[in-house]
């Protein structure tokens, strides 16, 4: 199985490029955090290459830019080439499926922590923010739409 999720930001804008059949070609550079930090303590994070097709790959390049956050569902794919000097030179490189956009560089979406450095939030992390907002999850969402409304059996699809 070769599947990959990864959650990032852009280290730089898309570039765009169509093939010789007139598809489209995105590719971009994805800094990824570690879930670590080194000896200096300082968190690192690896820089992976994306390659996108078609039109999501035209959404890439006119909605995302330069610190633009991602998630990204795809596989890894390695290809090799042979360069101007006739070397041949390998590539590893992350072809996406899907590409969710996350948030921007100027979104409030980092949380700052005491040595300034900003922490990469994850899609996933609603439940502080839920609390802080002092959300009762034993209320009625509905409760202000109205009367309650009668369906038959016979009109339910399933």
């Amino acid at each position: 199985m070769n599947k990959v999720f990864l959650i990032g930001r852009l280290t730089r804008d898309p570039e765009l490029r169509y093939t010789g059949s007139n598809t489209a070609v995105a590719s971009f550079s994805l800094a990824v955090n570690r879930n670590f930090t080194n000896q200096a303590g300082e968190r690192e994070a690896d820089f992976i290459n994306i390659v996108v097709w078609r039109k999501q790959a035209e959404n890439v390049k006119n909605y995302l830019s330069q610190g633009s956050q991602v998630a990204i569902d795809g596989r890894i794919q390695t290809r090799s080439y042979d360069d101007n000097e006739g070397k041949k030179r390998y590539v590893t490189e992350v072809v996406a499926d899907n590409v969710e956009f996350l948030g921007t560089k100027g979104s409030n979406g980092g949380n700052q922590t005491s040595q300034g450095t900003s922490e990469e939030p994850t899609p996933y992390d609603f439940g502080k923010e839920a609390e802080s907002k002092g959300t009762d999850v034993d209320s009625n969402p509905f409760a202000d739409f109205g009367s309650n409304i009668e369906i038959s059996d016979d009109e339910l699809p399933f």
